[in-house]
């Protein structure tokens, strides 16, 4: 199969809006909850959370194409004008009809759908929505206005499976260059939910951090006084390309894309399996996938959400792949300051485990004060500092409510 390559990157994170300002805040532990700026959120049990802050989509978008877009079209949009001139893509060095867009979204313009109901329902009846109502709303739009960016008219759509949506974007992708159907692809994922429906159904569904004396400390993966997930927004974009088309165009490349795997729990909608059963098997299918063994992996991004029930079984089925080389290796959850961002974690953390890959460094998992007793206290969970150590291979983990599982392995790079 043919080799693939990552040639570009973008992002629009709670951390920072450009690629280097997120890694930076993330190698240094920095924490991107504070409270809720975008609503009155006075009445709601969690009031706080990681929002992208001093978003000026103007440099990117139109201004009056800004009002027909969703806001997780835009954070699309913006981290993917980045990767695109990072990737030094212009006219004429790449084949449109061979190069296409897979973008993930678990939720797509939520706060769109919930503004047009609220104003159709404040009236008197009559069926006034604006026009732009669907387009805005629907989550494969992000990936119809960046293929329309760009001019891309190979593969063309948008998965959709909860948290682990990007990770299934960016898998697609490879596979599409892999089998001889695209030479470049732009894939990641958005996610705008910092608004009243989104906070309101987590926190009805007890699944969002209560920590409201103390934000910046409320994700606290593996710590024993974890309650819940903090909620984030924003998107990552990464080109994909295949190698010999990137050497050609002598394109920079950041890592080799080199496995993916997908699983379900088939357990419940929204509790992992409590041994971890998916999880263990869509990380043995990665490791196939790539043609690896696990002893040659140094870092694994988990899921990591900071939920009771999450942290252990992610924790059981690390163990149960990787056995005693699951000591050896650093393990970190980047959601601890980044919070999580739903459908756009898995580009945002594929972007971390390809960093960590470059530079060999692994990025921190903060806010630890007393490690779960449940958890194997042996194993390296990078906690509160980053470390530098070899990182020859990361592998990034998502999963998402429904059961869905999405792994995906990034190797240093060699000719």
């Amino acid at each position: 199969m043919r080799r693939v390559v990552v040639t570009g990157l973008g992002a629009i994170t709670p951390l920072g809006n450009t690629v280097q300002e997120f890694w930076t805040n993330l190698v240094n532990g920095v924490s991107g909850a504070d409270m809720i700026t975008r609503f009155d959120c006075s009445k709601f049990k969690t009031r706080f959370a990681c929002e992208v802050k001093n978003f000026d989509p103007s440099s990117v978008i139109d201004r009056k194409e800004v009002r027909r877009l969703d806001l997780f079209a835009q954070y699309a949009l913006f981290a993917a004008a980045e990767a695109y001139q990072d990737a030094g893509l212009t006219e004429g060095n790449f084949d449109p009809d061979r190069s296409g867009v897979i973008w993930g979204s678990g939720i797509g313009g939520l706060e769109t759908f919930f503004n047009e109901v609220q104003n159709f329902a404040k009236g008197d009846g009559t069926p006034r929505f604006s026009p732009f109502f669907i387009p805005k709303m629907i989550a494969d739009i992000a990936s119809g206005h960046i293929s329309m960016r760009y001019g891309f008219r190979g593969p063309n759509f948008t998965t959709v499976s909860a948290c682990a949506s990007s990770t299934n974007a960016i898998i697609d992708s490879m596979f599409y260059i892999r089998m001889g159907k695209a030479d470049v692809m732009i894939t990641g994922g958005s996610e705008a939910a910092v608004n009243e429906p989104a906070m309101g159904g987590f926190n009805a569904m007890h699944a969002l951090s209560e920590r409201n004396d103390s934000p910046k400390t409320a994700s606290r993966p593996f710590d024993v006084s974890r309650d819940g997930f903090v909620m984030g927004e924003g998107g990552g974009c990464l080109i994909l390309e295949e190698l010999e088309h990137a050497k050609a165009r002598g394109a920079k490349i950041y890592a080799e894309i080199v496995g993916g795997g997908a699983s379900a729990d088939a357990h419940h909608i929204t509790a992992p399996h409590p041994e971890g059963l998916g999880a263990l098997n869509v990380m043995k299918s990665a490791l196939k996938d790539a043609g690896m063994t696990p002893d040659e992996i140094d870092y694994i991004n988990v899921h990591g959400t900071s939920t009771p029930l999450g942290d252990i079984a992610e924790t059981k089925a690390i163990l149960g792949v990787f056995g005693e080389h699951a000591y050896k290796l650093n393990i970190s959850s980047t959601k601890s300051m980044t919070g999580h961002l739903l459908g756009a974690a898995g580009a945002v953390e594929a972007i971390a485990s390809l960093l960590a890959v470059r530079d060999d460094v692994v990025p921190p998992t903060i806010n630890l004060e007393n490690i779960d007793p449940e958890l194997d206290a042996n194993l390296n969970f990078t906690f509160n500092k980053a470390q530098k150590r070899p990182v020859r291979a990361a592998l990034s983990n998502t999963f998402g409510f429904g059961g869905h599982n999405a792994s995906v392995i990034f190797r240093k790079f060699v000719d």
